[in-house]
């Protein structure tokens, strides 16, 4: 039997199917076929490459195995900080995986460089610096004040630094000045029994596991903010109020354009950086 000519449908299907608002294309031309409903072929194409499955990828981003089935098969939309979760497991641009949202939302400004805004940096996918710390190559910068999270999230951190650093890449952590008053100042306004300078002994104590040499800085300048560049991504974090660090606004960015919001940061730690003083633990 010859398969039906495909037929395009605009209007009202019949009662179960609700109201369509905008064109489908139905298999066999008759009035009540279910709707073809397009396939995501980039994600499943990005899948089969990593060599992951749809469950393996569903644990990777904190989602249920039928969820990504969806995105896939169905062409569902994830949640804008789902698409980033997996992009970066896959390796992948969002634009890349999910196309239409960038002809829905094309950015032509230097705006185009924000992959993500977190209200919190606790709010980050939980892989997301161990995954950046694997994908760098030549620069690994730590930014932040005590960066006491890291070895909380990533897991052998010390380790993995140290692989990058003998692989030739630039690893440097500028961290806070347990000595400054601006720290003890801080630390008073924090008011929490795990403090700023505790928090940078504990960073100093891992750094110091690691089997390369991880040059240390130390300044009291950049207390308010927090930058971590990865090859051409960074992560800011802006201190709010009273709050933590992982209370922190934070920014996803990724290189888009020269001057930048990136390369304005990347300005920002290489200016720290001369001026501050070199690490002396002992």
């Amino acid at each position: 039997m010859p398969v039906p000519p495909r037929a395009v449908y605009c209007g009202t299907l019949p009662a179960g199917y609700g109201r369509l608002n905008r064109c489908h294309e139905t298999i066999g031309g008759r009035l009540g076929k279910v709707p073809v409903v397009p396939r995501n072929e980039a994600l499943r194409e990005a899948l089969t490459v990593a060599g992951l499955t749809v469950a393996e990828l569903a644990a990777r981003c904190d989602v249920d195995a039928k969820t990504v089935e969806r995105w896939i098969s169905r062409g569902r939309l994830p949640h804008p900080r789902s698409r980033v979760r997996v992009a970066s497991v896959l390796g992948k641009d969002v634009d890349v995986l999910w196309p239409d949202v960038v002809r829905r939302a094309v950015k032509v400004g230097a705006d185009r460089e924000i992959v993500g805004v977190y209200p919190r940096r606790s709010d980050l996918p939980r892989s997301l610096f161990g995954e950046l710390i694997t994908q760098a190559r030549s620069r690994l910068w730590f930014g932040g004040y005590t960066s006491y999270f890291v070895w909380l999230e990533v897991p052998n951190a010390a380790a993995r630094l140290g692989m990058k650093a003998r692989e030739g890449a630039d690893v440097r952590f500028l961290l806070g000045d347990p000595a400054s008053p601006v720290t003890t100042s801080r630390e008073q306004v924090e008011d929490t029994p795990l403090t700023l300078a505790t928090r940078i002994a504990m960073t100093q104590a891992e750094i110091a596991k690691s089997p390369e040499d991880l040059p240390t800085r130390s300044t009291d300048r950049h207390i308010a903010m927090s930058v971590w560049v990865f090859d051409s991504e960074a992560i800011v974090a802006t201190h709010i109020g009273a709050g933590l660090g992982q209370d922190s606004v934070t920014l996803h960015l990724r290189r888009r354009v020269v001057g930048g919001a990136f390369d304005r940061y990347v300005e920002h730690f290489e200016a720290l950086w001369t001026d501050a003083d070199v690490a002396d633990w002992t």
